[in-house]
């Protein structure tokens, strides 16, 4: 298994305008070797002061921990992270991933299902889809988080 580690440790232009974590909060995401899109969210993840700690796997092993983890067909996406007792399925806002630290809601995590245009990693120039981060709550059901237009 092929290990990469993405700490963040400078501070760029587009960083001092929101606030850095205290305490990097550890990431651990699981994806494919191949998936670009995925290295780019872990770029997008770190670059918010996550200490990311990526790590990839073959697609029956992601699989299983997307299983192990709530994650239903459903909302399933390219990759799957594990923070603080939580899980994040997909393509999740950085501020999103903050927000449910600070607030530690009862619930499996978050997941943004699919591979929406325009969130963090699927970047497409100006053209950008609408889509919502869910709530995975404990017993499998989900309900909008935040939206993103």
């Amino acid at each position: 298994m092929n290990r990469r580690h993405f700490i963040f440790t400078g501070v760029g232009a587009a960083l001092l305008a929101r606030p850095v974590l205290a305490t990097p909060a550890r990431i651990e995401v699981y994806k494919s070797p191949t998936c670009g899109c995925c290295s780019a969210w872990v770029e997008h993840m770190a670059g918010a002061g996550f200490a990311v700690d990526a790590q990839d796997v073959d697609q029956d092993s992601l699989y299983a921990l997307k299983a192990q983890s709530g994650i239903t067909p459903e909302l399933a996406s390219c990759h799957t992270a594990l923070v603080d007792g939580y899980v994040i399925e997909g393509h999740v806002p950085a501020s999103d991933v903050e927000r449910l630290l600070a607030e530690r809601p009862d619930a499996l995590g978050l997941a943004v299902p699919g591979m929406p245009i325009g969130s963090p990693g699927m970047e497409m120039g100006n053209q950008r889809d609408a889509f919502d981060t869910l709530i995975v709550l404990k017993g499998g059901t989900a309900e909008v988080f935040q939206r993103h237009a």
